[in-house]
């Protein structure tokens, strides 16, 4: 980890944590507009506060990544797939939570993605599968928003409170997750998923279908 003025092409190209064989390359700037100093990461940092008074602007060189709004990666958290993020209102549509203070790249272990959904905890009650899919409202394929627990048998997903990818955020990282608690939430609701993207994984069309188990 380095911090120092610069433009984004000169990140290191480094070896990070989080994804066999995986080089992640992250960049923070000061101000918005990547304006301002700038921080480089290619591994995890527990508070990038230490570097910089705060983070305005993010640049995504390779990843993906999680940042998340207090140090050791603790409060709301935030994906940051590879591009540009020139002010907070990119990384999220949250107006109370804006602030990023620790980073941490994201595990990818395949190119191919399968979800478990499950109405109540322990893996019991309504199942829906998602496969190479995303879903903008669970609603919408006749599963209700109480999402209690889940298995993520294959890829990174991100799942959100309300539909069309909005609120708060939640990691899937391949898994299981017993309890709404294991993914850091405070109730069962969640009503929209997406797939998490790599780019050197993902350079083919996907197509995905759903399956509702009752």
């Amino acid at each position: 980890m380095t911090d120092q003025q610069g433009t984004p092409d000169q990140l290191p190209a480094e070896k990070g944590q989080g994804g066999v064989g995986a080089t992640y390359k992250l960049a923070v700037f000061e101000y918005e507009n990547f304006r301002g100093k700038k921080v480089e990461l290619s591994g995890e940092c527990k508070d990038v506060l230490e570097k910089t008074q705060r983070v305005g602007s993010v640049i995504v060189e390779s990843g993906p990544w999680v940042g998340f709004e207090r140090p050791s990666f603790a409060g709301e958290l935030f994906v940051l797939e590879k591009g540009e993020y020139p002010r907070w209102s990119t990384w999220t549509n949250c107006q109370s939570s804006y602030s990023l203070s620790s980073f941490r790249p994201l595990k990818v272990d395949s190119a191919d993605h399968k979800l478990h959904l499950f109405e109540n905890a322990g893996f019991e009650g309504r199942k829906m599968e998602i496969v190479d899919d995303d879903v903008p409202s669970l609603w919408a394929h006749g599963f209700q928003d109480r999402v209690a627990s889940a298995k993520a048998v294959n890829g990174t997903w991100v799942g959100y409170m309300y539909p069309g990818y909005r609120g708060r955020q939640y990691v899937f990282e391949q898994g299981d997750f017993k309890h709404w608690n294991d993914w850091g939430a405070t109730a069962p609701q969640i009503q929209s998923v997406r797939r998490v993207r790599d780019m050197q994984w993902h350079k083919r069309g996907s197509f995905g279908k759903l399956e509702l188990k009752k």
